[in-house]
C-alpha cells in the first residue's frame, strides 16, 4: 500500500472484517483527525484512530493488534520509525545450538531483560523484544516466526524471584509490599510477552501479507464470537454479558404475556362507565393482570456436535434462573434427563458440564442425537413441566441422524406452553442440509439462528 489514503482505507476494512462496527462517517472522522495530529508521533496517531473508531473497551485489544500491523513501529530487523535507537543485530547465526542455560549470550541477554523489568523502561523493553525476536524467533527451518522460541530462551517468568529480592531487600515476605511488587513485575513481564507477540506478527506480515497476518492474529470480538469456538476464558467473559441479556429476555417474555391477554372484566367500572351512554356498555374495563415472573423450561441438545454450544446453554440457564419464578432444565442426546440439579449457586460452568457428562442419563442406545426419541421421553417423563404459564426454549442444531422427529408430540407440547422458541447454533445456510430437520421443526416452533451474543440480542429484540 503506497499512499496513506490506501493504508487508511485498508485499516478500516480490516477493523470491519474483525467485527468492529466502523461506519463511513466514523472513517471520515478518523481521516479528519489525521490532519491535526503529528503523523510521525505513532502513539498520537493511535490515539486519534482509537478516539474516533473504538466504541467499546472490549474492542480495544483487537484495534491495537490491527493498528500495529498497519502502522508498525519498526521495519525489517527493527529499525525504528521514530528516533529510538535500532535493535542490536542478530549475530553468530552459524554458531551450533546451545541450551539456553549454558549459553553465555543468552544469560547476558537475560540479565539485560532483568534490568529492564526492574526499572520499567518501556522503550528499552520494546527494543529488546525486537532484538530478541530477531535472534530467537525464527522457526527451525527459518520459514516463519514464533514467540515460543523467544520466551523459552528468555524465560521471563523465572526472573520473578530475583526481581522481588531486589526491591524487598529484607522486608517481611508475604505482606502487602510483596503483593504490590509481584503484581507490578507480573504486569511488566506480560508487557514483554505482548511486545514479543506484536513483533512476531509484524515480521510475519512483512514476510507474507498484512491482510493474511491480520486474519490469523485477530479473533472476533466477544459479541461475535461463535459459541462453538468459545474457550474457558471466553465462557467467563460470556457469563458477565449473558446476565443483563437474561434480564431483558425475561422482561420481554413478561411484556408479551401482558399484551397477549387482558385481565378479568371489571364489572363495576364497566357499569359505571355505561351510565354516560344510557346504560349501554360501549367501553369495557378490565382488572389489571397480576404481574408475575413466567416459568421457563429449557430443553438442550448435549451431543458432541454442539458441546460448546451446550456450555453457553448452561451459562444462559444460570442467568435466567434468577429472572423466572421457576426454571427447569433438561438435556438430551438420544434420551432425556432433567439437569436442573446441577445448577447449584456458585457452581463453575465447566464443572457443571463435567458432572452432567458423568452423571446425567442422556444415552439410550447409540449415544448419537435422536431428537424424536428424546422428545418422546421428555413427553412421557416430564410432561407436567410444560403448562400454560411456561415459556419453552429449545436449544440445538435439529440434526437427528435421519431418525424419527416426533413432530405431533412436539406440536402438542408447544401448544401447551405460553410461548415456544428454538435457538439453533448452526448458520442458517446449513439448515435443511444432510440430516438437518430445521424446516420441519421450524414450522412448529419459531427457529432463530443463535451463534453469538449479537444474534442472541437480535432474538430478544424480535420478541418486542
Amino acid at each position: 500500500m503506497g499512499s496513506l489514503v490506501d493504508r487508511h482505507t485498508a485499516f478500516l476494512a480490516a477493523l470491519r472484517g474483525a467485527g468492529l462496527p466502523v461506519s463511513i462517517a466514523e472513517g471520515l472522522d478518523a481521516a479528519r483527525a489525521l490532519g491535526v495530529v503529528d503523523l510521525i508521533d505513532r502513539e498520537a496517531l493511535r490515539a486519534a484512530y482509537a478516539a474516533t473508531l473504538v466504541k467499546r473497551p472490549a474492542h480495544r485489544q483487537t484495534f491495537d493488534t490491527l493498528f500495529d500491523l498497519w502502522y508498525p513501529g519498526a521495519l525489517g530487523d527493527g529499525v525504528a520509525l521514530s528516533d529510538e535507537p535500532p535493535a542490536p543485530p542478530a549475530d553468530d547465526e552459524d554458531r551450533p545450538p546451545v541450551p539456553p542455560a549454558l549459553d553465555p549470550q543468552v544469560q547476558e541477554r537475560r540479565r539485560e531483560l532483568f534490568d529492564l523489568l526492574l526499572t520499567g523502561d518501556d522503550a528499552g523493553l520494546t527494543q529488546f523484544a525486537r532484538a530478541a525476536v530477531g535472534r530467537y524467533g525464527r522457526s527451525p527451518g527459518g520459514q516463519s516466526w514464533f514467540s515460543s522460541g523467544v520466551l523459552q530462551a528468555m524465560s521471563p517468568q523465572t526472573l520473578m524471584a530475583g526481581l522481588l529480592n531486589s526491591v524487598l531487600q529484607g522486608q517481611e515476605r508475604g505482606g502487602m509490599a510483596e503483593r504490590v511488587a509481584r503484581r507490578r513485575f507480573r504486569d511488566r513481564i506480560e508487557r514483554f510477552e505482548s511486545l514479543v507477540a506484536t513483533e512476531v506478527r509484524r515480521r510475519i506480515a512483512e514476510d507474507t501479507d498484512v491482510e493474511r497476518a491480520a486474519r490469523l492474529a485477530v479473533r472476533p470480538p466477544l459479541e461475535r464470537l461463535d459459541f462453538n469456538r468459545a474457550g474457558r476464558a471466553d465462557l467467563q467473559a460470556l457469563r458477565r454479558e449473558v446476565h443483563p441479556l437474561a434480564r431483558r429476555l425475561a422482561a420481554r417474555l413478561a411484556r408479551r404475556q401482558r399484551l397477549a391477554r387482558r385481565g378479568r372484566l371489571d364489572f363495576r367500572r364497566t357499569v359505571r362507565a355505561s351510565l354516560s351512554t344510557g346504560g349501554v356498555p360501549l367501553t369495557t374495563h378490565h382488572r389489571p393482570r397480576r404481574p408475575h415472573r413466567p416459568e421457563l423450561v429449557i430443553l438442550c441438545d448435549a451431543s458432541d456436535s454442539v458441546s460448546a454450544f451446550a456450555h453457553f446453554t448452561l451459562l444462559l440457564t444460570f442467568a435466567l434462573r434468577e429472572q423466572f419464578t421457576k426454571v427447569r432444565a433438561f438435556a438430551f442426546i438420544d434420551t432425556t434427563d432433567e439437569i436442573t440439579r446441577f445448577f447449584a449457586p456458585g457452581v463453575d460452568v465447566a464443572d457443571a458440564m463435567t458432572r452432567l457428562a458423568r452423571e446425567a442419563d442422556l444415552v439410550w442406545i447409540t449415544g448419537r442425537s435422536d431428537y424424536g426419541h428424546a422428545i418422546e421421553v421428555f413427553d412421557e417423563r416430564y410432561r407436567d413441566a410444560v403448562t400454560s404459564r411456561t415459556a419453552l426454549l429449545i436449544l440445538g442444531d435439529a440434526r437427528s441422524n435421519h431418525g424419527g422427529l416426533s413432530l405431533p408430540t412436539l406440536r402438542r407440547l408447544a401448544g401447551q406452553a405460553r410461548h415456544a422458541y428454538w435457538l439453533n447454533p448452526e448458520p442458517r445456510r446449513e439448515w435443511n442440509t444432510g440430516d438437518s430437520a430445521a424446516e420441519a421443526y421450524g414450522e412448529i416452533v419459531p427457529m432463530y439462528e443463535c451463534r453469538n451474543l449479537t444474534q442472541l440480542v437480535e432474538f430478544i429484540e424480535d420478541l418486542a
